[in-house]
């Protein structure tokens, strides 16, 4: 693969699921599928919006550690990536990501103390092409 960014960030920016893994307290690992990334800066950080109560929210206060996966079934492709998660209340970091129609989500709109966003920063990934994998730096 000659530009990971490009050839990654075009998975992305076409899939419309994100596969998200943690770690609950007992080291068992925990996927969920999210709404693709509200935003993103290229294929290094992700932000997503989600549930303040939600368990995974719980578990990434307890370890930052994660994973998240992008798969584009037509073509059978895929890519993995691997780095931490902060979660974030701050009003700056809600505004960042709010959209019209999130109240559906959050009843009390932006200040909902259960709405918060997700910052995913990458450390390394994995694409999956044409029968064979190989590892990228982010």
């Amino acid at each position: 693969m000659r530009n990971p960014g490009q050839t990654i960030g075009n998975l992305i920016d076409k899939s419309n699921m994100t596969i998200i893994s943690y770690t609950d307290n007992e080291g068992f690992p925990i996927s969920k599928a999210m709404l693709s990334p509200r935003e993103r800066e290229s294929i290094k950080i992700f932000w997503f919006s989600t549930n303040t109560s939600s368990n995974k929210v719980r578990y990434f206060r307890e370890n930052p550690k994660a994973s998240i996966y992008f798969v584009d079934k037509r073509f059978s492709r895929g890519a993995s990536l691997v780095g931490t998660i902060g979660v974030l209340e701050t009003q700056e970091a809600k505004e960042k990501l709010w959209q019209e129609g999130d109240t559906m989500y959050y009843k009390q709109g932006i200040t909902d103390p259960d709405y918060c966003v997700l910052k995913f920063t990458a450390k390394r990934g994995r694409y999956y092409s044409n029968f064979k994998s190989e590892d990228f730096d982010t």
